[in-house]
């Protein structure tokens, strides 16, 4: 005797008209809540990270700068990252115009999309009411509330993943031949984006993809094995394109490749943004700076002596966060100390942690449910898929050693709502049997519980919310186990909602504390205001301080390298091209950070961010000055102005509207040389040359700054040190 009955599920079908269109209305609403959550106040994170910002704005400008993903739109170099999330901020800029809206609206779609496709993958091999689970469980995780409203690559990845997941599932769901190899061939495509949008990380859930393939495809073995050869050719071929044309194209004729080493995508693909983040190689090979680095990063040193800017030469250590949130040891990046509990801890445990131990309990009973059911079974199909992009992603999370960032667990939560949409829909299918509603009873309960101890270490906000949601789930719990929803339809129903609400009670709650929040800088961080949140401070855009005490690694925005972030315009300043009227927080009139009698880095009452430290109109070093916008404005040269790394040279950017060099990239890259940078100044091609930059990591060239001050005459404009290089 089996655990199931072998009839073949079809939700769609099998479900009366009258429920299917009350399932319709139920979607509708879930897409709707989800696009005010996500929508709502958006604009009140400005640029958000201006990094990303300023590439879009070069890409609206610039077509040959959106194609490569540049940072200015006079093609010096890239940002670190392949340029697919750039293209669709540029389309939206070009199309509505470069604001804040238009690059963040599209992120905001992107998660309402996610949520569909969830819903939609579940519901085809389940019910509509788990799809509906799935879908609300992705729409409340705080890491997607918070990644949807930010300009970052990862929103635009968790969307192509979706998706790929989403074609397979449509694929294993046919008994044609040819559509299941369309179908999969598909899912090649979407991960091909998804590599030109985050490289290596948009291959991590390929391992489940083609397992459940090659175990669930209703072909015969061979086809099915041809259909995943066919399915790996598309991915190749919609991720290698882009590759190959910027291994083609003439090297002075495109950008720098920003984050290499040698002027190659290559040397990111296996390197920065490939095998270095997961083996935590020296720079060429992932370009992560390490223990040496991280301990230097604790203690407050930065490369050549100086102080992280705005913390008084002392980074924050662990511990210090409402609830003991504290970082992990020295050399283990910002998502804490390697190991399996690294997904549970500090920062990570607030983004992503909510429902993992009831999505794996719900991952284990839903394969014991589904018992000796055929190999083709879409249920257990789908558990390996949403599974196996579980595991895999998160163990490599866990045990990375390069760069891992807290926010990068935004790609587990599609996998966690396909877990629990899915296993709870195959306990509840046999629900009459004791083994079903023990199961899930422990879901149930253990949603609670880490509800509870999540909320238990931030003992500032909402105190009784966690006894209110603790409460809720050991009722639904023992309802559910002692058969209630068995036996008594009206008491079904009050079981059931009550098990869903305590069960997404404490996510979802953070979640809308989470939106509610603006977001500015380079890490930004998830939870109610004063729960750490630092805003866009020195670069670190909201981390925590406890994460920050973890030490730096060199990254896409590296904050412990002495980079100011800020970046963003608040909704209703000035637009890109004009000068800004009025003082940007943090900007025109603010002294750069440790320059004034004052701290600038400690004024709790700069930008109106959550902490105290939003972003202004540019970097926090007063780069950002109108007299300093109008004098880059009124210069035709190629590049208005040259300075020392990518943050301060996109602030700059997105304050004036004008192309700036940004000299060593994000975090010194060998670009340009002496010889180049005496080369353009001569023919005329950079305007200015400022001097008091101190964003962008380790960017810069002492060289060519000494060169600079040895040649030309500085003056002083606001608090900006800048020199004139024309008619040299």
């Amino acid at each position: 005797m089996t655990l199931v009955d072998d009839t073949p599920i079809d939700a769609e079908r099998a479900t009366p008209w009258p429920i299917r269109h009350r399932y319709r209305l139920g979607l509708t609403a879930l897409l709707i809540a989800t696009a005010v959550l996500y929508l709502w106040d958006l604009t009140a994170s400005g640029y958000a990270n201006s990094f990303y910002a300023a590439a879009a704005q070069a890409g609206s400008q610039n077509w040959k700068a959106m194609f490569f993903a540049s940072l200015d739109s006079s093609n010096f170099i890239t940002v670190d990252k392949p340029p697919a999330s750039i293209w669709v901020m540029a389309l939206s800029a070009r199309i509505f115009g470069f604001s804040s809206a238009s690059i963040l609206v599209p992120q905001a779609l992107m998660g309402v999309g996610s949520v569909a496709l969830v819903f939609a993958a579940v519901k085809r091999v389940a019910s509509p009411g788990a799809g509906l689970l799935a879908g609300a469980v992705l729409a409340l995780t705080p890491a997607a509330a918070m990644m949807f409203r930010f300009d970052n690559p990862d929103a635009l990845l968790v969307l192509l993943m979706t998706l790929g997941g989403y074609f397979v599932i449509r694929s294993i769901s046919t008994d044609m031949g040819k559509r299941a190899a369309g179908w999969l061939a598909l899912a090649g495509v979407a991960l091909g984006f998804a590599f030109l949008t985050k490289m290596m990380q948009g291959l991590l859930v390929l391992p489940a993809f083609g397992l459940v393939y090659l175990v669930a495809g209703r072909s015969t073995l061979l086809p099915r094995v041809i259909h995943l050869v066919g399915a790996a050719a598309a991915l190749v071929v919609s991720a290698g394109w882009w590759v190959v044309a910027t291994i083609v194209w003439p090297v002075d004729s495109r950008p720098y490749i920003g984050g290499s080493t040698n002027n190659t995508v290559m040397d990111l693909v296996l390197g920065y943004n490939g095998l270095g983040r997961i083996f935590g190689q020296s720079r060429g090979g992932g370009g992560t700076r390490e223990a040496g680095d991280a301990a230097a990063g604790a203690a407050g040193a930065l490369p050549g002596g100086g102080a992280a800017e705005g913390m008084n030469g002392a980074m924050p250590t662990g511990g210090g966060m409402p609830g003991g949130m504290g970082g992990g040891a020295a050399g283990s990046s910002f998502g804490g100390s390697t190991g399996l509990d690294r997904l549970f801890g500090s920062e990570m445990g607030f983004e992503i942690s909510w429902l993992i131990p009831a999505a794996l309990i719900a991952l284990v009973l839903g394969f014991v449910a589904r018992g000796r059911a055929p190999r083709t079974d879409l249920v257990r199909a789908s558990l390996i898929l949403w599974g196996g992009w579980f595991v895999v992603t998160g163990v490599i999370f866990s045990y990375m050693s390069g760069t891992v960032h807290p926010y990068y667990t935004v790609a587990l939560a599609p996998a966690i709502a396909g877990m629990i949409g899915t296993g709870v829909y195959a306990l509840w299918h046999i629900r009459e049997r004791l083994l079903a509603r023990l199961g899930l009873s422990v879901i149930t309960a253990a949603s609670g519980i880490s509800a509870w101890v999540l909320l238990n270490r931030n003992t500032t906000w909402l105190p009784a919310l966690k006894w209110v949601i603790l409460i809720g789930a050991v009722v639904a719990a023992v309802g559910l186990a002692l058969g209630a929803v068995h036996r008594f339809r009206k008491l079904t129903v009050v079981v059931a909602a009550l098990a869903v609400l305590s069960g997404l009670g404490g996510t979802g709650a953070y979640a809308v504390a989470t939106a509610a929040n603006p977001h500015t800088g380079s890490i930004p961080s998830v939870g109610p205001a004063g729960s750490g949140d630092m805003g866009g401070m020195g670069g670190f855009g909201g981390g925590r301080a406890g994460d920050r005490a973890a030490g730096a690694t060199r990254d896409e925005q590296d904050p412990a390298a002495g980079a100011p972030q800020g970046g963003s315009v608040p909704s209703g300043q000035a637009p890109q091209g004009s000068e800004p009227t009025g003082t940007a927080p943090g900007g025109a009139d603010s002294a750069p950070l440790g320059e004034s009698g004052t701290d600038a880095g400690q004024d709790t009452t700069a930008g109106g961010m959550p902490g105290g430290m939003g972003g202004g109109m540019g970097d926090m070093g007063g780069n950002t000055d109108p007299a300093l916008v109008t004098l880059l404005q009124n210069t035709d040269s190629r590049w208005a102005a040259a300075t020392n790394g990518s943050q301060s040279a996109a602030g700059i950017e997105l304050a004036s509207g004008t192309a700036v060099m940004a000299i060593g990239g994000w975090s010194g890259d060998p670009a340009p040389t002496v010889t180049q940078f005496q080369d353009w100044v001569a023919a005329g091609d950079v305007g200015y040359y400022i001097g008091s930059g101190q964003g962008g990591g380790r960017g810069g060239n002492s060289e060519i700054a000494d060169w600079v001050a040895a040649n030309f005459t500085a003056q002083t404009i606001g608090t900006s040190t800048v020199y004139d290089l024309h008619g040299s």
